[in-house]
């Protein structure tokens, strides 16, 4: 079966290169989107497998997009942005996004890092299948990247979930922000260390009672993060 996937963009020559090179290319399902109300009356829980959201969108922009999609579906965000600027990558982290790609871009790199979130989204990590872990109140279901608390499912992003199922399964080992970088996103963000601690922050307000005072993912200071062993 395709995958669907939804392209949110207001430039015809980067719809049309991009539909070119998913659909003929890759064999997707191409939906698009010339702004952001219109990307939001296509949209729907479960209907695409992935979103390229672009950020300057009539209308209603990409980070408004990024959210009100966000706060019912946990589906992959990439989000395209003509800015080079650290705070228009950030934000777009905060909004939910899970990765983000600076224009020009090279579309083989976009598409490397789509089959990224492919491939945790799908479970490739085998060696992790059919197991349920917990933690005090906490239930994390590795075959369908579930977790609960206290019996009530929370919805994490990809890589909310992908950075918990590497810190439940080390629990007390330490990562370094890069080495999370190349755990988890699998390529080079230039030293943009940053986006570990956005989706470390997104994360806790997801899991902790109080993220001031985390009981699950810890931070040990001047070296980086890890998961709670008492």
């Amino acid at each position: 079966m395709k995958k669907k996937m939804l392209i949110v963009e207001d430039e015809i020559n980067q719809i049309k290169g991009l539909k070119l090179f998913f659909e003929n290319q890759e064999d997707f399902d191409v939906d698009v989107a010339m702004d952001g109300e219109e990307a939001l009356s296509k949209f729907a829980p479960d209907k695409y497998d992935i979103i390229l959201l672009d950020l300057m969108l009539p209308k209603i922009d990409g980070m408004e997009v990024c959210q009100k999609i966000r706060s019912i579906s946990d589906v992959p965000i990439i989000m395209l942005t003509a800015k080079g600027d650290d705070i228009d990558k950030i934000t777009g982290l905060e909004f939910g996004a899970d990765d983000y790609m600076t224009k020009p871009y090279n579309t083989l790199e976009l598409n490397a890092r789509i089959r990224t979130i492919f491939r945790r989204t799908e479970g490739a990590d085998k060696k992790n299948e059919n197991k349920v872990v917990t933690a005090k109140n906490m239930t994390v279901n590795l075959i369908n990247r579930s977790v609960e608390i206290d019996g009530k499912e929370i919805n994490l992003t990809a890589k909310e979930f992908d950075l918990l199922h590497l810190f439940i399964m080390n629990r007390g080992k330490v990562f370094d922000r890069e080495s999370l970088l190349e755990t988890i996103w699998k390529y080079d963000y230039l030293g943009d260390l940053r986006t570990v601690d956005v989706h470390i922050r997104r994360l806790r307000e997801k899991i902790e009672k109080n993220p001031a005072k985390p009981e699950f993912i810890m931070t040990k200071w001047g070296v980086g993060y890890y998961f709670s062993n008492k």
